[in-house]
């Protein structure tokens, strides 16, 4: 093994790392060719003409398709979101309880949940609201879309919760039962801290997954961003230039929550460190500073 080897694998060798050039360099080429091809083709149907482009540079179109369907948009995605995190912190959490019924219970609810596509999750849910009418008929293509991802990415973020925490070092659990922790006080100040931290970045994937998959409430006449651009297209007949807006639209969207999630990461990182870093000496003489006069 090499002197630079790793946990994981060897680092390569000469030959190795030529290969690797080898192969990064015909795959950039295959797909700067498929690319070139794309355009090309794109190009001869015209559809980088001015005419195709120029409905985006009106207000109207903008006021009335595309910021109505990113408002939409957003909602399902943030209000799901939001669910999905309570729903999966508290299936988590079920699952790691010390009784039997409990992990059984939520075990069953994650497994169900985890495994049932989100859209079909959606198209019931519309038909059980519908049917019983539980909700408005005005909001019932909103509550099945926030429902279906909230049943879905809730089951997939109590997995990534539970995971989180069982990759914690056993010492944590057992120095936090030996000074007389409850189950629910370790959970909350030993465990959540340093598991939130961790799974940080599976935790916005989800997300990420959640707030494209809020586009599949096309098929139950949900009108958001995807639906609204193709609204905008057949009054300009402009399909290719409307879907690509919304793919930039989305790109960035996502860019800056990934972007977000992994600046709080390093902040909650840092943070952690430093109050690791505090000397129990210096701690001990800034409370003492800080008691009452007749408390000392």
């Amino acid at each position: 093994m090499s002197d630079t080897a790793t946990v994981l694998y060897d680092a390569p060798g000469p030959k190795a790392q030529l290969r690797n050039r080898i192969t990064a360099v015909v795959f950039i080429a295959i797909v700067v060719a498929i690319a070139a091809y794309v355009i090309v083709i794109l190009a001869g149907n015209d559809q980088f003409a001015g005419e195709k482009w120029e409905p985006f540079t009106k207000w109207s179109t903008w006021s009335g398709y595309i910021f109505p369907g990113l408002f939409r948009t957003l909602a399902a995605a943030v209000v799901s979101i939001v669910l999905a995190l309570i729903l999966g912190a508290v299936l988590g959490i079920g699952r790691l309880s010390d009784h039997l019924w409990v992990r059984m219970i939520a075990g069953f609810f994650v497994e169900v949940f985890r495994a049932i596509p989100v859209l079909i999750l959606m198209v019931f849910t519309w038909f059980l609201f519908a049917l019983y009418g539980i909700v408005p008929a005005s909001q019932l293509a909103f509550a099945a879309v926030v429902t279906g991802l909230t049943l879905y990415n809730g089951s997939v973020m109590a997995e990534i919760l539970r995971s989180g925490i069982n990759s914690l070092p056993k010492g944590q659990t057992e120095a936090s039962k030996a000074l007389g922790l409850r189950k629910s006080h370790m959970m909350r100040l030993i465990l959540l801290p340093q598991a939130v931290t961790a799974m940080m970045p599976a935790l916005v994937s989800q997300m990420v997954v959640a707030l494209k998959d809020s586009a599949l409430g096309y098929i139950i006449g949900y009108s958001e961003i995807i639906r609204s651009a193709l609204l905008s297209s057949a009054r300009y007949g402009n399909y290719i230039p409307a879907l690509f807006v919304v793919a930039v639209i989305m790109i960035l969207i996502n860019f800056g929550l990934s972007s977000f999630a992994t600046w709080l990461e390093k902040r909650l990182r840092v943070g952690r460190r430093k109050v690791e870093a505090v000397d129990p000496g210096d701690a001990d003489l800034a409370a003492s500073e800080n008691m009452p006069f007749g408390a000392r």
